[in-house]
């Protein structure tokens, strides 16, 4: 059989033979001087010729110019905002590519990161979690945009490596009925006195409820409080937030319709749990998988009734609430005394609402630096059978750090420093760690496996996000004892 480098050999000067997709969806390719090439708009397995839009001395950056053969993966993108054109929507970078597909090319992302930055490979590859892929984004931030040039106001996400706000009237990864209500929104902000200091609209859904966070740089005039008033009539879903500065003075718009007065929360209905939120608080984008996601991982981390959890960075309390009805006692820890206080205030709306009679187990919630923790922090959170961590992109590397400390002392009787109260602590039998960034998952999976004791037994990707190049995972490490 021919080999790649008799192809690439063969190929016409101007031809490039598409080997793999990075992280940013672009084709990646080898010129015959072994110079990588990253082609916008290529995808593995095709030949193409593509424009040079930047070069440097070991690679070059371009975008697809002629397709000569094309994947058997390549499909026709739903969204008439895709694509390299100018004005392209720049929210989806791989809706070309078969959604299967993608899931691949996010597996082997997650695979390689963790071999490559940790020197880990997981014992088994776990079945990804996947859901519907379209009308999934429950959370967007819409920018607002009134365009004299075109007599318009504009909606919607910023064109591909642009600052100017796309041309939408879709939106396909959108609800359904949040994509129909692009060109009313466009409509009613023109129609407002404040069209031009509106500069965002953000998106938060909840199971019953559509909250609109409208900012507004200067105050708003009555006429134009009455015009947001009766586009809620008009869409009974819809509830306004106003944001006259920072997310702090996010306050709901007086005098709605009462459907629009519902609470703002969503389900898990396995555990009987419901989650209220605010419109600018963080949740999960998509309901599908997060409620795949939680019962997944709480499955791996497979809890019982005689034993003791922590979650880390544990947010509202997405993860320790489905805890509290499985663990014998849950810690939830965040790094903001006011999320630990909503988290409290979700446990006990949670408590008093079970329909089932059983009550939720003892949980407890404590607001720490988590990104300064230290062996002695550790030591005094207690012994806990097993650890929940969901941290944000930065990863929790000063918590694997701390944890890899006390395990080297204890292992090394020469060891410099000695925490108080370590020598009665032990580590977590089991951890599960949910990413939405490979790198650090990766770093800190290196840290828990070869300096802490553990062997990852399992990870799979999260395909959170459809249609876009994020790689959110998820990770099982077993203490070697």
């Amino acid at each position: 059989m021919t080999d790649d480098v008799e192809i690439k050999n063969a190929l016409p000067p101007d031809w490039l033979a598409v080997e793999s997709l990075d992280l940013d969806a672009q084709g990646v390719a080898h010129r015959a001087d072994g110079k990588v090439v990253f082609i916008e708009g290529a995808l593995p397995f095709e030949l193409v010729s593509a424009q040079v839009n930047r070069s440097k001395n070991n690679w070059e950056q371009g975008t697809l110019t002629e397709l000569h053969r094309e994947s058997s993966q390549r499909v026709q993108p739903r969204c008439p905002n895709f694509g390299l054109h100018a004005g392209a929507c720049g929210g989806c970078k791989m809706q070309h590519l078969h959604p299967a597909a993608q899931v691949a090319v996010k597996q082997r992302a997650l695979e390689d990161n963790l071999w490559h930055l940790g020197k880990v490979k997981a014992e088994q590859v776990l079945r990804p979690i996947e859901g519907p892929p379209w009308g999934y984004r429950n959370r967007a931030r819409l920018s607002v945009r009134h365009v004299l040039k075109k007599g318009a106001v504009l909606i919607g996400f910023h064109e591909r490596k642009s600052r100017y706000v796309a041309d939408m009237t879709e939106c396909h990864v959108l609800p359904p009925e949040v994509s129909a209500m692009l060109v009313p929104l466009r409509q009613l902000i023109g129609a407002l006195d404040a069209r031009n200091t509106c500069p965002q609209i953000e998106l938060a859904c909840g199971d019953r409820v559509v909250a609109l966070v409208l900012r507004h740089l200067e105050p708003l005039s009555a006429a134009d409080l009455e015009r947001l008033r009766q586009f809620g009539v008009r869409h009974p879903s819809v509830q306004w937030w106003l944001q006259p500065k920072g997310p702090e003075t996010v306050r709901l718009l007086d005098g709605q319709c009462e459907s629009a007065r519902l609470p703002l929360d969503y389900a898990l209905p396995e555990f009987e749990v419901t989650m209220p939120f605010k419109p600018t608080d963080f949740t999960q984008v998509n309901p599908y998988i997060n409620r795949v996601l939680v019962a997944r991982s709480l499955r791996l981390l497979a809890p019982r009734r005689d034993e003791r959890v922590i979650d880390w960075f544990c947010g509202l309390g997405n993860f320790t609430l489905p805890l509290a009805t499985l663990a014998r006692e849950v810690l939830g820890i965040e790094g903001s005394e006011e999320l630990v206080a909503r988290s409290r205030q979700n446990f006990a709306t949670n408590q008093a609402a079970r329909r089932s009679g059983k009550e939720l187990s003892a949980t407890k919630f404590v607001a720490r630096n988590l990104f300064e923790m230290t062996p002695e922090m550790l030591v005094s959170d207690g012994i806990a059978d097993k650890w929940l961590v969901d941290p944000p992109r930065e990863g929790a590397f000063a918590l694997v750090k701390a944890l890899a400390e006390l395990h080297q002392q204890r292992v090394d009787p020469e060891h410099a420093e000695r925490t108080p109260g370590a020598e009665r602590w032990t580590r977590p039998k089991r951890i599960v760690y949910v990413s939405c960034n490979p790198a650090t998952l990766a770093r800190d999976a290196g840290l828990l496996v070869h300096q802490a004791g553990y062997r990852c037994t399992a990870a799979g990707v999260v395909n959170m996000f459809p249609h876009t190049a994020h790689v959110e995972s998820i990770a099982v490490f077993e203490r070697v004892d």
